[in-house]
């Protein structure tokens, strides 16, 4: 069992801790608008995995599959908030907090960018499929292993979270802020156009 639950552990930290829309746009969060403003969002992200995982978990994810236009719509639609979330990044005033904060992203944006996440009903597929933790009932299996990965996603988006605010210094200084916030939100759209190229 501790085998397992240690390859279940490993395996969801690379799946979900892996440089893509939602790290990098927690990140950037956290670089642009500070821990503290970013917390709302940060939330909104992990209640839309807690979804996701239950969709997973009670095989609703069959309607993914039987039906590709579904996955795809669902793909486009999160495509366009991580674009709409970058915006944000690119676009927060220089030097100014308060002013910043109004477009801080939302805990509704943060929902909605990871259970519209394709990826993420992906990685549960994979990880409900391949490291379900071993336990007599298939309910407390399911659970105990979704439980795990939600505490595995926790650490590894809060870790992504203070990794963008230590940066913030740098996405604040005057001279660097604009190019550098820029930059970042492009990292954001490339990691959806390479998405896209892997349909």
């Amino acid at each position: 069992m501790l085998s397992q639950l240690l390859l279940l552990v490993g395996t969801t930290a690379l799946l979900l801790g892996s440089p893509g829309p939602t790290p990098l746009a927690l990140a950037g969060c956290g670089a642009t608008f500070g821990i503290k403003h970013s917390l709302r969002f940060l939330a909104g992200i992990l209640s839309g995995l807690v979804l996701v995982i239950i969709v997973t978990s009670v095989g609703v994810i069959a309607l993914l599959i039987h039906y590709p236009i579904v996955k795809w719509l669902l793909q486009l639609l999160s495509a366009a908030y991580v674009i709409w979330i970058a915006i944000k990044i690119a676009k927060a005033p220089l030097g100014n907090w308060a002013l910043a904060t109004v477009n801080t992203p939302s805990f509704s944006d943060g929902f909605l960018l990871n259970s519209l996440n394709p990826k993420a009903y992906a990685a549960f597929i994979a990880l409900f499929s391949q490291f379900l933790l071993p336990f007599d009932n298939a309910f407390l299996s399911h659970v105990a292993t979704g439980l795990v990965c939600l505490k595995v996603a926790i650490l590894v988006d809060v870790l992504w979270l203070l990794f963008g605010a230590l940066l913030s210094e740098i996405f604040n200084h005057n001279k660097w802020a604009r190019p550098i916030r820029i930059g970042f939100a492009s990292l954001m759209v490339v990691t959806v156009l390479l998405a896209f190229s892997n349909i």
